[in-house]
């Protein structure tokens, strides 16, 4: 375990994490956004050594210690708190619609993570233990699926963008400016 200090002695927020981890960087930018200082330690949970458990009974990173010595994990549940915790910029929009538009783009993005993880830690297994079905199916069905719907969405996105661009300039007679 390393504790690197991002916070001076005014917090007493830390956060459980390794690097390799992508709920972790995930959690650190927002952590980053949010302007929230913190005290990062550094732990893997494959790590014979780990205290991940001791802290998070799923025995995974992220997991956020606050002040009172609570402790949050899952990376949206952090995530949560933290937008609320600070006035800083929200990240979430409070409107249901684009709540849950914004919540739907990071349920897409965690499954797809999830599937691109399980993938690796199916092929460091060894060789002759390896179910290269279950690796196709994970590509194909799970991470193709989620690019795929994302492309799509993205393309929806633009297309609804434009139009609105569009019929607002055209209210009021001028060319639309998209740069």
């Amino acid at each position: 375990m390393i504790i690197v200090t991002h916070a001076g002695n005014r917090t007493h927020i830390k956060l459980i994490a390794a690097p390799v981890s992508p709920y972790s960087r995930k959690v650190r930018i927002v952590l980053a956004e949010k302007r929230i200082e913190y005290d990062l330690i550094v732990d893997s949970p494959l790590d014979p050594a780990t205290h991940v458990p001791e802290f998070n009974p799923l025995g995974k990173v992220p997991v956020l210690v606050l002040d009172d010595e609570t402790t949050l994990f899952d990376s949206r549940v952090i995530v949560e708190y933290l937008d609320n915790a600070s006035p800083v910029g929200r990240l979430i929009p409070d409107e249901i619609r684009q709540r849950i538009q914004t919540r739907r783009w990071e349920a897409l993005a965690d499954g797809c993570t999830d599937a691109a993880i399980a993938v690796v830690m199916e092929q460091r297994r060894p060789a002759e233990l390896q179910n290269a079905e279950w690796i196709v199916r994970q590509q194909v069905c799970a991470i193709d699926k989620d690019l795929d719907a994302t492309v799509e969405k993205v393309a929806e996105d633009s297309r609804q963008l434009f139009f609105h661009i569009y019929t607002k300039s055209v209210r009021v007679r001028r060319p639309p400016t998209f740069f």
